[in-house]
């Protein structure tokens, strides 16, 4: 597909700038290829940036022309696109468990412990945890014991949480922390000895005695977690994250960091909707600084699909005479939706099956009514009926490509071969809608935008299944994609006048990719590198 280029005509320059005397500025870019991602989706060449905004975008020609800076940059080509918006994410907790140990993968009780070493050299905490250890996976497909943890961690103690959470793995300095022994009795769970003596695993409902001793989140952990998550994000490519329900002392945790220059990416924050969140924002109002924006409360209509918690309209095609169910009573929902109705905030609700999402889209409609720009969003919008499309007009589908295709279960499993048509059905939405905002998630998928990119337009997992794409007709363009990961989930935020394109008087938060994202193979797509993250025109991730 062509892009059009910028040309000189349409080249915009400040009034004062004359052939005489070029203008200083803080950066110039030139000989790049750019996706402006503006209304015509145009191309240019070079970008002038001064006070963390963009001055001009045109051709390398014309900004050389017009504008002087001490810092120039020539990238010889290479791809330049807005900084990336995910519009849903878990990043508190994403950097929560970036102070755990991942031991998903792990062969064998011996790699389990050099990976602790590992990350004990880097983060020498007092206190470590871990998780996704499988082992039916390992060599020895045995449950593993203290014995090894004992040798090298006698007095740190450790908490290793397997795959599927029912089950723990602790040293002695745990059990001893827990109070834990041999004729210590636990209802509804178990603690396996062998030979009369602990073996360290704890099963089921006992995993309580060791949860009550594992130390709270402090402040120094909080803002560890945040530091953590902000690198993660910003090596791929993400300048704004959209938190998908946090509460106040995170939220005021954001704002301070972030006025210390501790923390430069952008956050727009979903606040919890209980009682307590919704009495003080309700109160004192909507916040907006240069880099935090507080105006959305989070609901949860119902849960996962895969774990069969969503409310379908009619049961499981997998198990008869069960529809799933709300996690938050309708009468609730619906009397939240009418308080935050009569604020500036808006109503992002977390909702996955069909019967969730219809009454959903009703209790919106009926508290809306005439009122126009709301911009009240669904997170997820997996199963949609065809009757229940139409409310899309007026309401933001905020979608997650991976989720059809990184699940440990088939959908159509769930669902079935009819229904199945209406589930994760981009294309319909963004039909009826005209946008779409794109994110991750980051509790159980793929992080990477690049794989978020590929999967949304492939329709396809990191192994390139199922072939020819899932549902494939509902699969987006590469433009509509890349909109939904910038302008589109800008204006979602209501902030698609100061990013999410490459345009004059917008942040300058922008991504420099090793390969062309428009116009590569398909396939090669999730191995693009993000090279450079600019915020605010200033250099806030390298590739090493």
């Amino acid at each position: 597909m062509k892009f059009p280029l910028l040309s000189s005509a349409m080249f915009i320059v400040v009034l004062s700038t004359s052939c005489i005397q070029k203008q200083q500025v803080d950066l110039i870019i030139t000989n790049g290829n750019i996706y402006t991602v503006n209304d015509s989706f145009q191309k240019a060449e070079a970008v002038a940036i001064n006070n963390g905004k963009f001055v001009a975008v045109g051709t390398t020609k014309n900004i050389n022309k017009n504008y002087k800076s001490s810092t120039k940059i020539n990238i010889n080509g290479k791809t330049i696109i807005p900084g990336l918006i995910n519009s849903y994410c878990n990043f508190y907790t994403l950097g929560l468990s970036m102070q755990k140990i991942d031991l998903t993968g792990t062969k064998s009780i011996d790699e389990v412990i050099q990976r602790i070493n590992d990350f004990n050299k880097e983060k020498n905490s007092d206190f470590i945890l871990g998780y996704g250890w499988n082992h039916k996976d390992w060599n020895k497909k045995e449950l593993p014991t203290k014995k090894e943890l004992d040798k090298i961690f006698p007095n740190t103690p450790l908490v290793l949480q397997n795959q599927d959470t029912d089950i723990i793995l602790v040293n002695q300095a745990t059990l001893n922390l827990a109070k834990i022994d041999k004729n210590t009795k636990v209802d509804g769970g178990k603690i396996l000895k062998k030979q009369g003596k602990l073996t360290g695993i704890v099963i089921g409902d006992a995993k309580r005695l060791v949860q009550n001793i594992i130390p709270s989140v402090d402040l120094k952990k909080s803002t560890e977690a945040l530091k953590d998550a902000e690198k993660y994000c910003l090596s791929v490519g993400y300048t704004t994250i959209d938190e998908a329900g946090v509460d106040q002392e995170i939220i005021n945790l954001f704002d301070s960091l972030q006025i210390k220059d501790e923390l430069k990416i952008r956050v727009y924050a979903m606040v919890n909707a209980n009682e307590k969140n919704l009495n003080y924002y309700l109160k004192h109002g909507t916040f907006k600084s240069e880099r935090l924006n507080v105006r959305s409360f989070k609901v949860f209509a119902d849960g996962a699909l895969g774990a069969r918690r969503a409310l379908l309209k009619e049961s499981y095609s997998d198990k008869e005479n069960y529809i799933g169910g709300l996690i938050t009573d309708p009468d609730i929902i619906i009397s939240t939706a009418h308080r935050i109705i009569n604020s500036d905030f808006q109503m992002n609700t977390y909702a996955i099956g069909d019967s969730a999402n219809a009454f959903i889209l009703k209790t919106y409609a009926n508290a809306i009514k005439s009122q126009t720009n709301r911009r009240w969003r669904i997170e997820h919008a997996q199963v949609i009926s065809n009757e229940d499309l139409d409310y899309f007009t007026e309401i933001i589908p905020s979608i997650q490509p991976i989720h059809a295709l990184t699940n440990i279960y088939s959908p159509k499993d769930r669902l079935g071969s009819e229904r199945i048509k209406g589930a994760f059905a981009y294309k319909k939405l963004l039909e009826v809608n005209g946008r779409i905002a794109l994110g991750t998630d980051f509790n159980d998928a793929d992080l990477d935008p690049m794989y978020t990119f590929y999967a949304a337009v492939a329709r396809k997992d990191r192994s390139g299944n199922p072939k020819g794409g899932f549902e494939i007709e509902n699969g987006l363009s590469r433009e509509e994609t890349l909109k939904g990961m910038t302008i589109w989930a800008a204006y979602a935020n209501f902030e698609e006048d100061e990013k999410g394109s490459i345009e004059v008087g917008k942040f300058a938060d922008f991504i420099i990719l090793n390969q062309n994202i428009m116009e590569i193979e398909i396939e090669e797509v999730p191995n693009i590198k993000v090279l450079n993250s600019f915020i605010n025109g200033e250099l806030v991730s390298k590739l090493n």
